[in-house]
């Protein structure tokens, strides 16, 4: 196992960049509390990259409650070891000074009428600091030379049709690449989050894995989705409060006519789940 070098400023990153004159470099930038969806990111990157760059940052700009803020796991000493076991070279652990240097920002991305749909419905602002950051660490971690590439998991995947959509727009110098969901043996899509539930709420959330296998079936027999009965599961499940579940187009994030209801499902669509299981904000989702 490899130890990472950690680099705290953004002087030691471009340095240790520079001084590893990679012809290739992946980078994939996270908020920590690392598990083996983050590790299936690294693995990816090593396969393609003589670079492996990773950053750990809890980007306050994300969160619309300071409680959710304060309490996010940070534990860089555990996360170094599980990065260096995947293959990482250079962990990028800024405090926040070191990102924002002239402070939060006043001029930001606007992540437009999609950032305004379910998550973000939810959580207001939360896309326009995810892209705020982002496009920040993507111009940190550029090589400057060779191929730049950055890994994004799909967990996360309104995220991902947002970040698409800037490195598209803004013509970005970096090719994204997408790497699919790891669950547990139940199903449950890891997240570090999942940390903060009981035993009885890891149950409970399965709900959301098989609300959405139910779905993803029928799409696959090209039967009518009919996604009433995928949110009727969560009525009985008493420790899980369904925000959203829907089926959307997978490139503008609008919901499929009627989902579905009546007629046979065909083409592509993508269903998203958001839930709160006790105290703890959950998002699932699967491309049909």
């Amino acid at each position: 196992m490899k130890t990472p070098k950690i680099c705290k400023t953004r002087a030691e990153l471009k340095a240790a960049i520079a001084q590893a004159n990679p012809g290739s470099l992946g980078f994939v930038p996270t908020m920590g509390a690392l598990h083996a969806g983050h590790a299936s990111l690294f693995s990816a990157a090593r396969e393609e990259n003589e670079l492996v760059v990773i950053s750990i940052f809890v980007n306050e700009l994300q969160f619309n409650d300071a409680t959710d803020y304060a309490r996010y796991p940070r534990q860089l000493e555990a996360d170094a070891q599980l990065a260096g076991a995947a293959g990482v070279d250079i962990i990028f652990a800024p405090e926040a000074s070191e990102v924002y240097h002239a402070g939060l920002p006043l001029i930001q991305l606007n992540s437009g009428t999609m950032g305004e749909l379910y998550e973000g419905a939810s959580r207001p602002g939360h896309f326009d600091g995810m892209l705020a950051v982002v496009s920040k660490l993507l111009h940190l971690a550029d090589p400057r030379q060779g191929e730049y590439r950055a890994y994004f998991g799909q967990k996360d995947a309104q995220q991902v049709v947002l970040i698409r959509r800037m490195v598209a727009d803004l013509d970005y110098p970096v090719q994204l690449r997408l790497v699919p969901i790891v669950r547990s043996e139940k199903g449950l899509a890891l997240s570090s989050r999942n940390a903060l539930l009981s035993e009885e709420e890891k149950e409970a959330a399965l709900v959301l894995h098989r609300a959405i296998k139910l779905i993803a079936d029928r799409a696959a027999r090209h039967e009518p989705l009919d996604v009433e009965d995928a949110i009727g599961m969560f009525q009985m499940e008493p420790l899980v409060e369904l925000d959203y579940f829907v089926v959307v187009d997978p490139n503008t994030l609008q919901e499929l006519a009627f989902n579905c209801q009546d007629t046979p499902f065909t083409g592509e669509g993508l269903i998203l789940v958001a839930a709160t299981v006790g105290k703890v904000r959950l998002i699932d989702n699967q491309p049909i």
